[in-house]
Order: C-alpha cells, then sequence, then structure tokens
C-alpha cells in the first residue's frame, strides 16, 4: 500500500481512564469503570487520518508485551502497523476522572528505555515509505535512552526525500528541530502557547506576541505554523498571511487528543488538490471539534467535519 500520511511516535501510551465518584486523596476508592485505549500522540494522528479515509501507515515503538491494544486499533482503523516491537511494556497514563465535577488526574508512568539502534530501526522503516509531499508527522515526548536531537534526524531524513515534515513535540526536542539549517527544517510545527514560550525562553502573554514568535518561526523557514490557544481557537500562519479560527461553539468533551486531531487535520489539508490558509485552518479545527465531542469512542466523524468546517470562524490578521 501506499501510504497516504505516516505517523511515527516514539513514546506511545496505553491510555487507562479509570472513572470515580470523587477523588480523596490518602482514601480507598471504588471505582466505576475503567477502559484501556492505545494513545500517544502520533496514534491518535493516525486514527483520525483513518476516519477521515486518509491510508495512513503507523511507525514507532511498542512494548511487546502489552502492543494488543495497538494491534487491535491498527486493525479495526485500518492503519497500516509498521511499528517495532521491542522486549518490554509500553507506558501507562492513568486518567482519574471524578464523574461528580469533570476533574482529571493525570499520572504518567515510565516507559521503555530506547537505544540508538531502535531508532535506526525506525528510520529504515521511515525510508521504505518515503515519497515527495508526503505528510509525515512526528509527535510526542521522546523516550528515555534518546537523544533531543532524535526528531531532528527524521526529519532531515524525510525532508531530504521530499517528504512534508510536521512536528508536535516540545522542550530540547522542538528545540533541536528548529536548530538546524533551512533545508533540514520541519515543513510545519503545531506549538501551544506554553510550548511556544518554552521554545523562545520569554513569555507570550498575548495574542500579539504568538503572533510574533510564529511569524518569525516563518520567516526562518518553517512553511506553515499552527498555535493552538485553548478556547481562544488558534492561530495560523505561512508566507500568504496570518489569521485565527475559532470554532462556532465550544465542544463539550475530554480534551484528550484535540490538539492530535489538529495535526491530523492539517496533514488532511495537506493532501488536498489545492491548499490554502484558511481552508487548513477551517478543517484543522473542524477536526478538533470533532474529536472533542466523541468521547470515549475517539472518532472523527467525517460528516460532522464537513459540516463544521463550514460554521468555523476565521478572522484575518494580516
Amino acid at each position: 500500500m501506499n501510504a497516504g500520511a505516516v505517523t511515527i511516535t516514539l513514546n506511545p501510551a496505553i491510555d487507562q481512564t479509570v472513572r470515580l465518584a470523587r477523588l480523596h486523596p490518602g482514601q480507598v476508592h471504588r471505582a466505576r469503570s475503567s477502559r484501556d485505549d492505545a494513545g500517544g500522540k502520533g496514534v491518535n494522528v493516525a486514527a483520525c487520518l483513518a476516519d477521515w479515509g486518509v491510508p495512513t501507515a503507523a511507525l514507532g515503538v511498542l512494548g511487546d508485551g502489552n502492543d494488543g491494544v495497538f494491534s487491535a486499533l491498527f486493525s479495526a482503523r485500518g492503519i497500516v502497523d509498521r511499528c517495532l516491537r521491542v522486549p518490554g511494556h509500553t507506558r501507562t497514563n492513568i486518567k482519574l476522572v471524578e464523574e461528580d465535577n469533570g476533574e482529571t488526574t493525570d499520572i504518567n508512568l515510565p516507559g521503555l528505555t530506547l537505544a540508538s539502534a531502535d531508532l535506526d530501526a525506525v528510520s529504515r522503516r521511515l525510508a521504505a515509505l518515503l515519497q515527495p509531499n508526503l505528510p509525515v508527522v512526528l509527535s510526542g515526548s521522546l523516550p528515555s535512552g534518546l537523544p533531543a536531537d532524535a526528531w531532528a534526524r527524521l526529519q532531515a531524513q524525510a525532508g531530504a526525500a521530499g517528504a512534508r515534515v510536521l512536528l508536535d513535540t516540545s522542550g530540547d526536542a522542538l528545540a533541536a528541530a528548529l536548530s538546524g539549517a533551512q533545508s533540514a527544517l520541519p515543513y510545519a510545527v503545531k506549538p501551544n502557547r506554553h510550548e511556544l514560550e518554552a521554545w523562545t525562553g520569554t513569555p507570550l502573554p498575548d495574542r500579539n506576541a504568538l503572533q510574533a514568535a510564529g511569524v518569525a518561526l516563518v520567516e526562518s523557514g518553517v512553511a506553515l505554523v499552527a498555535i493552538s490557544m485553548g478556547i481562544d481557537g488558534a492561530l495560523f500562519i505561512d508566507r500568504s498571511g496570518v489569521l485565527v479560527a475559532r470554532p462556532a461553539h465550544l465542544a463539550q468533551g475530554s480534551t484528550v487528543g484535540a490538539g492530535d486531531a489538529m495535526v491530523a487535520g492539517i496533514a488532511a489539508a495537506l493532501l488536498e488538490p489545492s491548499f490554502d490558509l484558511a481552508g487548513c485552518a477551517r478543517l484543522a479545527t473542524a477536526f478538533s471539534m470533532s474529536r472533542l465531542e466523541s468521547g470515549d469512542a475517539r472518532r472523527l466523524d467525517p460528516a460532522q467535519v464537513r459540516q463544521w468546517s463550514g460554521d468555523v470562524v476565521i478572522e484575518r490578521l494580516d
């Protein structure tokens, strides 16, 4: 199968959602329910793209001791599984959801420790899929054992083959990926306010400051910058200008995976016959809204996305 898009997740997770009436630290609780979902940012992106109808290959590294939930997701959604299996267990992220007040407490457990040989193996699998203009999504944190420039290495490899890299990471990994030569930069990045502040090393207290940071990234050679701002929408910036996109109404439900759905929407927009910034912003915002409202199903509804994309409010800032 020729992939329409590729996602890479080096630090995936099983999301264990435990629902309680209310959390009382130091006390014994009886859970109302518990469920396990295949997670990790790139895995979430792959699921959204598959729901949209994009042939998608998922690369990454999974522990062979508990990979069943991932295999089941890939099979159910028609995602091509190109993930490397290594000895051990993929990490679990525990989400304690209080049904009485809606608050969530996250407990993220340690993950696998990888080696350079594992990154090389992922690189070889990526090489077999690369083609010009292919959207390649690099998402999430880096696991223990890999250097901060791990994403930068895969990014340079994909870019050299003419693929369009969408990077969604933070901290030292983001800094390393944005510090190379212009030819090795990602095609697109999607930081949130806090990730962008950490990268710039300065507070970005308002939309003007965020816009200035995004414009600077575009001027450095990144083709497309999307900055998520929560309920204030998202900034979208490229060489054609700057705009802010807001949903017509606030979606209800867990925010888990909403940013990943936005990344998937950007990747889907890049596959359209003709790309424009406003169309990208509409589609990415509608992807995020649909994912938010799907709840535990973690699905994207294509009909809903098409309907809501026309309702997204676009404001030109340039």
